[in-house]
């Protein structure tokens, strides 16, 4: 009997130390370069954000932090990267609410983005802004309607994507003013600026971060901001509502993910710099110049509300009928 014991003893004493040793071969996270999937094309409000986070993360990680931009299918071929990439925490992804709650509704996907991505944080809010070639002859939101009341089907609206927040945010507008104008897609914002300033396409709903630049610029008008108060930034342009228009409010989120499966402490780790680097003063002062609020929820809170946005938006996309074209 007590040579069994021993016997025992020593066994546990040796898994134990095998358990121990395999504990200290585990590399800290992380132990690789990193990468933050940018579903947009360069210079858009999404990209400029992937990059503030990428300058900030690189030096505390001690590790080199990359964006890649894979625009396209609104901004839902980055989500598939990230879902099918390794679970190791070394693809992040900035996705936006056109990827995790429109686009879902609208376009067949090949992954879940509320199963198949981890949810790290709510990096910013910006809303929209409804805005118009500089030289355009449209010095507000009435004067807009009355020009698209005169001409049916005349007139046309950019967006980042097929079902984009500019997507969604342009249907919007149909269905409150009663007007119908056309849809044209872009690959991203960018993309959309040049037609936009070239008097290829009349007007776009876009998000404040991507549009701030051209606004400050002299190149868009400004006609609107599609939020319930009018932003710090751009005070002396009124809100949809105060123009009479209800019911056609759409911002846009911004939110960091890692692929599903993640180790928990490399999930815990992320959580912790994105709320470190989100307090940094020159960090709030960026996202505040581009129109925008910088977030305070992570982990299952971000969660909860992306699970409520998919359910805002699956609605709203059922009530303007928006579907793939």
């Amino acid at each position: 009997m007590k040579q069994s014991f021993l016997a025992r003893a020593a066994g546990t004493a040796a898994l134990a130390l095998m358990a121990a040793t395999a504990g200290a071969q585990q590399p800290a996270y992380p132990d690789k370069p990193l990468r933050i999937m940018v579903g947009a094309s360069p210079g858009g409000g999404t990209d400029i954000l992937a990059r503030v986070l990428a300058d900030k993360l690189a030096p505390v990680l001690k590790q080199p932090v990359t964006v890649e931009n894979r625009p396209g299918a609104s901004n839902t071929i980055a989500g598939e990267l990230t879902a099918r990439a390794a679970a190791d925490g070394s693809t992040l992804l900035l996705a936006t609410n056109t990827a995790q709650a429109v686009a879902p509704h609208i376009l067949k996907l090949k992954y879940d983005p509320l199963k198949d991505l981890q949810p790290i944080g709510l990096v910013a809010v910006m809303p929209n802004v409804l805005v118009v070639s500089a030289s355009s002859p449209y010095k507000s939101v009435k004067d807009l309607v009355a020009a698209m009341g005169a001409k049916p089907g005349g007139f046309k609206y950019a967006s980042s994507g097929i079902g984009s927040t500019q997507h969604v945010g342009g249907e919007a507008f149909n269905l409150a003013t009663g007007m119908k104008s056309i849809h044209v897609p872009y690959k991203g914002s960018s993309q959309a600026h040049v037609d936009i300033i070239g008097g290829e396409v009349d007007m776009m709903f876009d998000s404040t971060s991507s549009a701030m630049g051209q606004i400050k610029a002299g190149k868009f008008r400004a006609l609107a901001v599609s939020a319930p108060q009018r932003s710090p930034e751009l005070p002396d342009v009124p809100t949809l509502a105060e123009q009479g228009i209800k019911g056609a409010d759409v911002s846009t989120w911004y939110g960091l993910y890692v692929t599903a499966g993640t180790p928990r402490p490399a999930v815990e780790r992320l959580n912790a710099e994105l709320v470190r680097t989100l307090k940094l003063a020159d960090v709030q002062t960026r996202i505040k110049a581009l129109g925008g609020e910088p977030g305070t929820l992570t982990g299952e809170a971000f969660a909860a509300m992306n699970r409520q946005e998919f359910d805002h938006y699956g609605q709203l996309v059922r009530d303007a009928n928006i579907k793939a074209e």
